[in-house]
């Protein structure tokens, strides 16, 4: 009997870890929100590092998280790396492309909880006297994010976070296009 038991949970391990496998290869989580304001006074606050602390939801992971800045002020070649605890992990960030007013292109490398190489890509799109600001992510999905994904999935592991950084974006843009007039 208990053999028996050992067969079947090996096969299902053996069919979760196959079933894992055929996972796509490729992910990307993408959300949207209106801002009532200008490009010119919502571009500054992506294409900055250094404002980030401002509307992230990431700045908030680690009270004590170490942050360095190098490169660049803002724009290409501007360099954010972060070392924090479990929740924050490590990595490092490079704008890799930035179209004033219109996008951000960030190369996102994180070192811990695990490696992991992807892309976010911030877009303003002007729509009479708001923006459209779109934030997405894409990668490549290695195994254990295949594996990870047959429980939960990258948009909802990181979805909820984009939608918090956006509408920490929405108030702080909309509070400076209110205070520029």
């Amino acid at each position: 009997m208990i053999e028996m038991i050992g067969i079947i949970a090996a096969a299902l391990v053996a069919a979760l870890l196959i079933f894992a496998a055929t996972q796509p290869d490729t992910f990307r989580v993408e959300r949207t929100t209106t801002v009532h304001a200008p490009p010119e006074t919502i571009f500054p606050l992506i294409n900055d590092f250094h404002k980030w602390n401002a509307w992230s939801p990431f700045e908030q992971l680690d009270p004590a998280m170490v942050r360095t800045h190098s490169g660049e002020a803002s724009g290409e070649g501007a360099v954010y790396e972060w070392a924090g605890n479990r929740k924050a992990g490590s990595g490092r960030m490079e704008i890799t492309n930035s179209t004033p007013n219109k996008n951000v292109t960030v190369r996102l490398d994180f070192t811990k909880p695990f490696e992991a190489h992807n892309t976010a890509e911030f877009t303003l799109e002007p729509r009479g006297e708001s923006t459209v600001v779109t934030w997405a992510m894409h990668g490549t999905n290695q195994y254990i994010g295949k594996l990870m994904c047959v429980f939960v999935s990258m948009d909802s592991m990181i979805g909820k976070d984009f939608e918090a950084g956006l509408a920490n974006l929405k108030t702080v843009a909309e509070g400076s296009a209110v205070g520029d007039t």
